[in-house]
């Protein structure tokens, strides 16, 4: 357990917008921050963060929180994680009681691979320092590539020694369980014979290894190189697929590449382990690898949260630019800006670097660095020369690219680039683009024509059931209550209130008067006064914590509120703060499109809400009584009379709001 001292230390220290900014690029937009949705896949902002508030909102998934949910939902954290995260970016000691059997029990199947991944981790690398045949086999590979010490302890290489099964034995030795051994992929298990023990073997025996990390340096898997000529084994063994590492969905170095790709705002993109650690021991850390995988759109999101720059390095082989460049395309559909370099033949980014200091390198990126659609056209222009079919080919696979760029101004200007190096009109380029657009149009309408038609057979398969659930207007009463209560739970307010005062004859008389009190008092009042509870059991909860807060404080403080409340009840208070914010994402007011905000006062807020609230309460009352009595065929008397009185406040109640009195209406 985590002591209350490090979480409250861990809360005042963290800020939000700098949590977040090491994930998603975010832009200023007013008193707020905005940036692409890290949950899904977009091109135009939806996630909004607060630093006032110190809470963020997605609104294209709809989640939110405050910086330890953020790290939750991205990360996968549980809560005592996010806030050794956090505890670790602040440089706050956490002080913690020891974990107990029990505890570790309770720990989830992927907290436990985790747990397994970070032991590995440790592991090799310490082999690597600390044997004999760590230093003597794997420190002489990475000596000969030109790593240094710091560089090793960076990245936290490592060597697994080439021996069956010593890993697995002494990870088995600390406690840790084989099936998660086995289910990340550091150990492979065979049944043996019948009635014999399993065999066990570690996956990446004889091999210097690279731990590949998340965004926020976790440990999702490993990469090994083999050392040794075995015919049979592949050079490079990669962990496989499993419950915390999706190879399509990870790029090897963006934990130690993110700050400084937002900060240059442009990221390398190159192929393999060993070039992303030279460009970093050269001085160059805004560099991710794809590690020899095609390129997806899950690894270009990654990239696209922290900047929209991509430059690839490719080396000096031609033979595999042609394939390399497919790929490429994908980050044109994306929206981002793409440049290419070339090395010298002869060379990778590895190499090249080895050879040159970080001014030499820099240097020659610069001067190097072309545009994607250039460079592809005057390579496949080289290679078409004088052959016609060839060159029509290559005109078709320009326009292709061209097409899958969202912005139509950048389109216009490839399309004029394209025109001059392949010497054609751009008239031709413009139909062969309009042709496309076509297609993609035709194919769009039949996919919709076809959910259209499978949509219609289900509504008429379902035709008794409802189409669209209406909105209930008692959550949303009980919400704008909560709503108050956050924004102006202890400001001071002037309120109406009843009076019984006895006049000169001595009747009890109703005396309207103003009174001043806090916001949060009114509501509670007026509540208890009308014997209402909550229907809404989150609403009910959230309200009893935040009347207790404002009744023993008189102030709100939303981190410690926060933490009092439930996952789902932190999503409905994110939610209701952040529900004006969502307007700023479009910069209506830059478009000369002004937004009505809420202008109401306070005091009208609380006085309309109350009102409705009481008003839908008595047609629920009304309803129930005319349900028994229908259901019973019978009314008595008093039934009777009681609708009646309901009735009657009802209309009293109408009256004197000013409101609308259509039954339909509130139910």
């Amino acid at each position: 357990m985590i002591s209350k001292s490090t979480i409250d230390k861990v809360f005042d220290a963290s800020r939000v917008e700098e949590v977040i900014g090491d994930f998603v690029q975010l832009k200023k937009s007013g008193s707020n921050f905005k940036g692409l949705s890290p949950f899904t896949d977009e091109r135009t902002p939806s996630f909004m963060v607060s630093p006032v508030k110190q809470i963020w909102k997605d609104f294209s998934s709809g989640k939110g929180g405050n910086v330890v949910a953020f790290l939750m939902e991205h990360e996968h954290y549980t809560y005592p994680e996010a806030i050794k995260y956090l505890a670790k970016k602040y440089n706050i000691e956490v002080e913690e009681t020891e974990q107990t059997d029990e505890d570790k029990v309770k720990a989830s199947e992927r907290e436990s691979m985790f747990l397994v991944s970070e032991y590995a981790q440790g592991y090799f690398h310490n082999t690597l320092l600390n044997t004999e045949s760590g230093k003597a086999i794997g420190g002489t590979y990475f000596k000969e590539r030109g790593f240094t010490k710091e560089t090793i302890e960076k990245f936290k290489l490592g060597y697994s020694l080439d021996q069956w099964d010593v890993f697995t034995k002494e990870a088995l030795g600390k406690g840790y369980q084989l099936e998660f051994l086995e289910k990340t992929g550091l150990t492979i298990v065979k049944e043996g014979a019948p009635g014999a023990d399993k065999k066990m073997f570690d996956r990446f025996k004889g091999r210097v290894m690279f731990p590949i990390h998340s965004m926020s340096g976790r440990v999702l898997g490993f990469g090994g190189r083999i050392l040794t000529s075995y015919k049979k084994a592949a050079k490079y063994l990669n962990s496989p697929e499993s419950d915390i590492y999706h190879k399509s969905k990870v790029l090897y170095g963006i934990y130690h590449a993110k700050q400084a790709i937002a900060k240059q705002d442009n990221c390398y993109l190159v192929e393999g382990y060993t070039d992303v650690i030279q460009f970093h021991q050269t001085g160059i850390e805004n560099v991710v690898a794809s590690s020899g995988t095609a390129l997806t759109p899950d690894q270009i999101r990654l990239v696209n949260r922290l900047t929209k720059n991509i430059t690839v390095l490719f080396d000096g082989d031609a033979a595999g630019l042609r394939a390399s460049l497919r790929g490429v395309d994908l980050i044109l559909e994306q929206g981002m800006n793409v440049k290419v370099c070339t090395f010298p033949e002869g060379h990778d980014p590895d190499s090249f670097a080895r050879e040159h200091d970080h001014e030499e390198l820099v240097g020659y990126l610069e001067e190097n660095a072309t545009d994607f659609i250039s460079f592809k056209a005057s390579l496949l222009a080289n290679e078409a020369k004088n052959d016609p079919i060839k060159k029509a080919e290559t005109i078709r696979e320009m326009v292709n690219s061209i097409f899958k760029i969202p912005d139509r101004i950048q389109r216009e200007v490839y399309i004029q680039e394209c025109s001059r190096i392949m010497d054609i009109s751009e008239e031709v380029l413009y139909n062969t683009l309009a042709q496309m657009g076509k297609k993609e149009l035709a194919d769009a309408n039949k996919k919709h024509r076809q959910e259209r038609k499978k949509n219609a057979l289900n509504v008429v398969k379902h035709s008794g059931e409802t189409v669209a659930e209406k909105v209930n207007q008692l959550d949303e009463l009980e919400k704008s209550i909560i709503a108050i209560l956050l924004f102006h739970g202890d400001k001071t307010e002037s309120f109406n209130d009843v009076l019984l005062e006895e006049d000169e004859e001595g009747n009890m008389v109703e005396k309207e008067v103003e009174v001043e009190m806090k916001v949060y008092e009114k509501i509670f009042l007026d509540l208890q006064a009308d014997e209402t509870e909550f229907a809404n059991e989150n609403f009910r909860d959230i309200y009893r914590i935040l009347i207790e807060i404002l009744n023993v404080g008189g102030v709100l403080k939303m981190d410690d509120f926060l933490q009092k409340l439930t996952q789902e009840q932190n999503a409905v208070v994110v939610d209701i703060l952040m529900n004006e914010e969502k307007y700023a994402l479009s910069d209506w007011e830059s478009k000369d499109i002004l937004v009505k905000q809420k202008d109401m006062s306070v005091r009208l807020w609380v006085f309309q809400t109350i009102s409705m609230l009481r008003l839908k309460l008595l047609n629920m009352l009304v309803d129930d009584i005319q349900e028994a009595i229908g259901v019973n065929n019978n009314a008595g008397a008093d039934q009777l009379e009681e609708v009646k009185n309901y009735w009657e406040l009802r209309k009293v109640l109408s009256y004197k709001f000013g409101l609308v009195t259509n039954t339909t209406f509130y139910n």
